[in-house]
């Protein structure tokens, strides 16, 4: 597996793995209309292009030519990086693809001088066990308001990572 920065011209293979994964992921969570809010809300071709071209680096997952999935982090204090976002074309989950994304994160992370990634996830999201496995622990809860009504109710995972020598 290789990972390359995202750029503009990666919007659409985004926005697809995302239609693809959402509702796999969030349709025992989510209504209909609240996912297709959450889409518009976080993935307009407008939101992705402001995000790439900020602070927050955009990757994908490659195998070869195919897109495996995407992930997206951003240095939020000298020694803290958020894990915005990482999903999997559902065709890939569960064979080590979100593993191995996870070592990729940390690597870049301990050559910044990370000490913790942070990230959000559902509360009942199935995620909540593979973050766990990789090491993060639910470190607070958190309800945010994301207009028209919704709400994300999300833990907040951190993982600690330790420099190798």
């Amino acid at each position: 597996m290789q990972f390359r920065k995202a750029d503009n011209s990666d919007i659409p293979v985004i926005q697809q793995i995302a239609e693809k994964t959402w509702r796999p992921t969030y349709g025992h969570i989510l209504t209909e209309e609240q996912t297709l809010y959450m889409l518009d809300l976080m993935y307009s071709s407008e939101v992705l292009q402001k995000q790439i071209g900020s602070t927050i680096d955009f990757y994908l997952a490659m195998n070869g030519q195919e897109t495996l999935g995407y992930f997206s982090i951003e240095l939020t204090e000298p020694n803290k990086m958020k894990l915005h976002k990482i999903y999997l074309d559902p065709d890939h989950k569960s064979k080590g693809t979100g593993s191995q994304i996870i070592e990729f994160i940390k690597k870049i992370a301990l050559e910044a001088g990370v000490k913790h990634i942070e990230l959000n996830v559902n509360k009942y999201n199935s995620a909540v066990h593979f973050y766990e496995k990789m090491g993060f622990i639910r470190a607070k809860e958190m309800v945010l308001d994301i207009g028209n009504g919704y709400v994300m109710d999300d833990y907040v995972m951190q993982l600690t990572l330790v420099p190798t020598r």
